[in-house]
């Protein structure tokens, strides 16, 4: 008899003392050797086996000593003969045993077979049973044999035993008959009380309460069980493969791989996938939106030249008819359809038989997911094992669609971070329109409209940094960069004509020369072009010739080709680094000003966009019309004036500061436009944005376009300028505020001395003044320790 147990003894930490019994089993037989059963066949039989038994009275009264079982193995498979019919041995899968030891012994032929292929190193333990679980599970066993108090319990346990000899892991579900077995308590057990039971149903984590109302061996458990296994395996490697639907890891295919493996019983089965955006009557007429294909390569054409069922057809099935198809013998398709390109790119992958499986998460999805599972040898997949996959395909749709949701949903985040992004603050004026709409259509209202977005009685606040000289400083960086390439190019010549005197480098370099001077003189349109291009049709194919006279000449060409840009064919030297200083300053002025903008919406909910250009510049509206929640004061859009004053200043620091990780020293100057009276603004549905309403209010616009090219009046002097803040205002009123602010500014050491300026006429608009006030640079500025606006509105009010 084999015997599988976890140790020689059975002393586990459980409130049972366990002891192995048959006591109940031999009631059993001695029923049959009594004088009512003479006339049974099992009579002789019977009487026999209950004389056997009486010479060992320990197989009755039980024993805990595992080594009883192989001293009396003889006897008790004789003894449980009658639990385990031979006619059933190698069709059940059952063994005695003895509950939460994880000890058995005798066992059906099929269970001896199992545990032989599984190898010498398993370990016969139930899946996911701690021991914690393990002794609860004992205490609610006692509590239904000793109280009749039945507690559902009732999990399903599982063993993972492995088959060495097919290299897989089959599952098992454990079905557990407890006829043969008795509990009863010892002096030591407590008696247990319904308020007890209350105690224990409320707390199934404190394993030591539990331990107090049972604690350990106080019962005694006697006798066996008959534990039964159900091969569960198809339905574990189903929920596998769902569970594996569920993550996006990048596990996810090794794992889906492992377990499709063994729903075929194909160790070295392979998987592969591509995802579809448009399915249409050939693969090369839908776009190809991701995959990790076995079959499908980007240098191989997947496309049929002639008809037959190889590829079109299965094309037509696969894309048109939606249906599953088994090519079981590649070797034999391939023959049949004279080696196309689509089974050869079957047999470099070492592909025997393949199954290609379409799923389309729903008819109204244009997506389609094609799945392909291959083996490398012939027959291995067919059109039978397909049949398998209708119990996944529920599956398999239900991940296209979740993941079609999930990338719909990160394209339209996407498009809602970088193009048409609502702002939190007026969010719910669109879903409040959203919904009326979808209502009118349920409704079925005629010549339904989405109705306009517009917000009344908003005051408008306006403020850039602009970087100042941004033209100058490009034309410059590409006049040196043009110098730089033109001066290279001429050194070139000059060695190679002390190689080989020939007139034509003389009479280039004179050419290259006239191109320089005009560069050093000053650029105009269409210059870089007309340099690039002579340079490509004149210079380099000399460059050609020159590269092979010598290697010094070699050397000297690559240096030459070295310092030009792969990409652009110019030396990019001086604009990359211009070009780097304007994106170092534009994301640090924007990533300030966005982080600034969490502090100042907690002050009041308002509008706000920001743009990035040469520096950058932003819109804030506020007002009652945008928030449905709180209730709008003139004190809130003081707050925010107040605020963007300083917001100001602080964005000069970070402009100032930033000159130090810079090629290009680059400075901005900042500009504020106040706004005194309330306007409209309105969601403009071609444009994704929202713009100023009304005739009255696009002169508000106007002056934003044109204020900052604006000059002081009568002066050829710019209103904007490094270092100071210009304040753009058209009423009086607006002066007197703001030179509040700037007062309580300047006691803060932020700002300095303060002009008022006329500004000149602009076309359309007339009568502007200006307040420009010098900014106050801090050598020890730090962006992330500036004062909060609650900070500031403290200050500000003492």
């Amino acid at each position: 008899m084999k015997i599988l147990s976890a140790s020689d003894t059975i002393n586990l930490e459980l409130p049972l003392q366990l002891n192995v019994s048959f006591s109940k089993v031999y009631d059993m037989i001695k029923e049959y050797a009594s004088e009512q059963s003479k006339d049974h066949p099992f009579y002789a039989s019977a009487n026999i086996m209950v004389e056997r038994v009486e010479k060992h009275p320990e197989l009755i009264e039980g024993f805990s000593d595992l080594s009883l079982l192989e001293e009396h193995k003889e006897i008790i498979e004789f003894l449980l003969d009658g639990l385990f019919p031979i006619a059933l041995t190698n069709n059940e899968i059952k063994a005695a045993t003895i509950p939460f030891s994880f000890t058995s012994f005798k066992f059906t032929q099929r269970f001896e077979s199992i545990l032989k292929n599984a190898g010498d190193n398993y370990e016969f333990r139930v899946r996911n049973f701690e021991d914690d679980v393990m002794y609860i599970h004992a205490c609610t066993l006692i509590l239904a044999y000793h109280y009749n108090y039945h507690i559902d319990l009732k999990r399903p346990f599982f063993f993972d035993i492995p088959d060495t000899v097919q290299n897989i892991t089959k599952y098992y579900r454990v079905a557990f008959n407890g006829d043969f077995m008795d509990i009863y308590p010892t002096e030591n057990a407590p008696k247990i009380t319904e308020d007890d039971i209350k105690i224990l149903l409320d707390n199934f984590d404190n394993i030591d309460i539990w331990k107090e109302k049972f604690p350990p061996q106080s019962y005694v458990f006697k006798g066996f069980g008959i534990m039964n296994l159900f091969d569960v395996s198809a339905d574990e490697t189903i929920s596998a493969i769902q569970n594996d639907l569920l993550r996006a890891d990048e596990n996810l295919i090794v794992d889906l791989q492992q377990h499709l493996g063994e729903f075929f019983n194909v160790k070295d089965l392979r998987i592969g996938y591509s995802m579809f955006d448009e399915t249409m009557n050939n693969l090369a007429s839908s776009r190809l939106r991701k995959s990790q294909s076995l079959i499908l390569k980007v240098d191989h054409d997947v496309s049929c030249s002639n008809d037959n069922f190889f590829c079109q057809g299965i094309i037509h099935r696969v894309f048109n008819e939606k249906q599953a198809i088994a090519i079981s013998d590649v070797e034999k398709y391939g023959k049949d359809s004279n080696y196309n390109e689509f089974y050869l790119n079957l047999k470099r992958e070492n592909i025997g038989s393949i199954i290609l499986l379409p799923i389309q998460a729903s008819k109204e999805t244009k997506e389609i997911a094609i799945l392909e599972i291959a083996s490398p040898r012939p027959y291995e997949l067919n059109s039978l094992n397909q049949n398998k996959l209708k119990d996944l395909i529920p599956v398999f749709k239900s991940a296209i669609k979740r993941a079609s949701e999930e990338h719909m949903n990160t394209l339209e985040a996407t498009i809602q971070e970088h193009y048409t992004s609502i702002h939190p603050t007026v969010k719910w004026r669109f879903y409040e329109a959203a919904e009326k709409y979808q209502k009118d259509i349920l409704d079925k209202k005629e010549n339904i409209k989405i109705e306009n977005i517009v917000f009344n009685n908003v005051y408008p606040l306006y403020g850039q940094s602009d970087i100042k000289g941004s033209s100058i400083a490009r034309n410059d960086a590409i006049k040196d960069d043009l110098t730089t390439q033109l001066t290279l190019a001429i050194s070139v010549l000059k060695e190679a004509l002390k190689a080989e005197f020939l007139p034509i480098y003389d009479e280039l370099m004179f050419r290259v020369s006239e191109y320089l001077t005009d560069v050093k003189e000053g650029l105009k349109a269409g210059d870089e072009i007309g340099i690039l291009d002579f340079l490509k049709r004149e210079i380099y194919p000399v460059f050609n010739h020159i590269k092979e006279i010598n290697s010094e000449l070699n050397a000297l060409v690559q240096t030459y080709m070295n310092r030009i840009d792969d990409h652009l064919h110019v030396v990019y030297e001086k604009r990359k680094n211009y070009e780097h200083s304007v994106t170092l300053l534009n994301d640090k002025l924007a990533k300030f000003i966005d982080k600034k903008q969490e502090d100042a919406q907690k002050m009041f909910p308002h509008y706000f966009e920001r743009y990035k250009t040469d520096g950058v510049e932003y819109n804030m509206y506020i007002g009652q019309s945008l928030t449905s929640e709180q209730k709008f004061d003139d004190l809130y859009l003081y707050n925010l004036r107040l605020w963007q004053l300083q917001l100001m200043c602080e964005m000069e620091n970070v402009a100032f500061k930033a000159t130090n990780e810079m090629e290009h020293k680059l400075r901005v100057a900042s500009l504020i436009l106040v706004h005194s009276n309330p306007l409209a603004i309105k969601f403009r549905m071609d444009e994704k944005q929202f713009d100023v309403d009304g005739a009255y209010n696009i002169r508000y616009e106007i002056i934003k376009k044109r204020i900052d090219k604006a000059h002081i009046k009568g002066t050829d002097e710019r209103l904007t300028i490094p270092g100071k803040i210009a304040i753009v205002y058209s009423q009086d009123k607006d002066a007197r505020e703001y030179i509040k602010y700037i007062n309580y500014l300047q006691s803060k050491n932020l700002l300095g001395e303060v002009e008022t300026l006329d500004i000149e006429d602009l076309q359309g608009v007339s009568g502007l003044k200006a307040l420009r006030v010098e900014v106050i640079y801090h050598k020890d500025f730090d962006d992330k320790k500036t004062i909060t606006i609650d900070e500031l509105m403290e200050e500000f009010k003492s």
